[in-house]
């Protein structure tokens, strides 16, 4: 029953680390091509600091957007290897609610 726990255990330090660097590499693709895309339009265009500020600045709640989306996703994955190792006294108690 000690290597089931911890069989769990491991699985879901993966998944929140897996979790952890899709966030991560999900913000630096969205804020860089923000900034690359506003740099290279405002050379285009001559509109030199407008569209780049414009870009990062939209580029922000469309990370938090995303990244609550990730997390949400992978929170319904995780919560599945929770209950694998739950024991069988624990369901009980809520019986007592």
């Amino acid at each position: 029953m000690g290597q089931t726990h911890g069989k769990g255990q491991d699985e879901f330090k993966t998944a929140v680390t897996m979790t952890v660097v899709w966030v991560a590499g999900l913000t630096l693709v969205i804020i860089f091509g923000a900034l690359l895309a506003g740099l290279w339009l405002d050379k285009i265009l001559n509109s030199k600091p407008l569209l780049t500020i414009v870009f990062v600045l939209v580029s922000i709640p469309v990370t938090l957007f995303l990244t609550f989306r990730v997390v949400k996703t992978a929170t319904a994955r995780i919560q599945p290897v929770i209950k694998r190792g739950v024991t069988k006294e624990e369901p009980q108690r809520g019986e007592d609610d």
